[in-house]
């Protein structure tokens, strides 16, 4: 009788154990209804998890899905799996922070001295202006920062990252502004393309290995 009793008891851990393990589809609907996710990774799911704070640089060009994903997931939602079906990601919250959208010729003073780089900026910026050329033209042509690809065009950058001179200029200028900066690194010519904006600019995201 003892035997039989002893393997009712295996039997029945075995389907308690099977019960409660659950599918990753579950485990995504779970964490989204959960009122405290890193809570319910915790102590119900009894998973490790790590939680990020990720700054999105710009909302145009993304380094990598962690600030992909930071910019257009959606607050609560669950995504993955990821990195061959071990990571779940969820957005936990989000928080703004300004950008500015502006376009960029870069002259590399390690390659023109510095009078030759600032004639060809000057020259540049009358030709814009007089309207025989455009900003976009002179980007492809001109340009050796690697925004010759997109004509110029930096896109929407979060207020912080790029160099303080740019910056400081930037909050004197309005929309549609072409002004040249010199810094460490060269000669900077720098058309504002829209007044600055708040959007998404951080994300706080948890990672939940399966």
């Amino acid at each position: 009788m003892k035997p039989l009793i002893a393997l009712l008891l295996i039997l029945i851990g075995s389907t308690t154990t099977f019960a409660q393990k659950k599918t990753v589809t579950q485990i995504k609907a779970e964490l989204e209804k959960a009122t405290n996710s890193p809570l319910y990774v915790k102590d119900v799911l009894k998973k490790r998890f790590v939680i990020d704070t990720i700054v999105i640089r710009g909302t145009n060009r993304f380094i990598g899905l962690p600030d992909s994903l930071g910019y257009h997931g959606k607050v609560g939602k669950v995504y993955g799996p990821y990195n061959n079906g071990k990571t779940l990601v969820q957005i936990l919250a989000k928080a703004p922070a300004t950008f500015n959208h502006i376009a960029q010729i870069f002259l590399d003073t390690s390659v023109f001295t510095r009078r030759i780089a600032d004639s060809l900026t000057d020259n540049i910026m009358l030709r814009i202006r007089q309207g025989s050329t455009t900003f976009e033209d002179m980007a492809q042509a001109y340009s050796m920062g690697g925004e010759a690809a997109t004509k110029g065009d930096l896109g929407w950058v979060v207020r912080g990252s790029l160099i303080p001179q740019i910056e400081k200029e930037l909050s004197r200028r309005k929309k549609g502004d072409i002004f040249k900066i010199w810094t460490a690194n060269g000669l900077h010519i720098i058309r504002k393309l829209d007044d600055a904006k708040e959007d998404h600019g951080y994300a706080l995201m948890m990672r939940v290995f399966l």
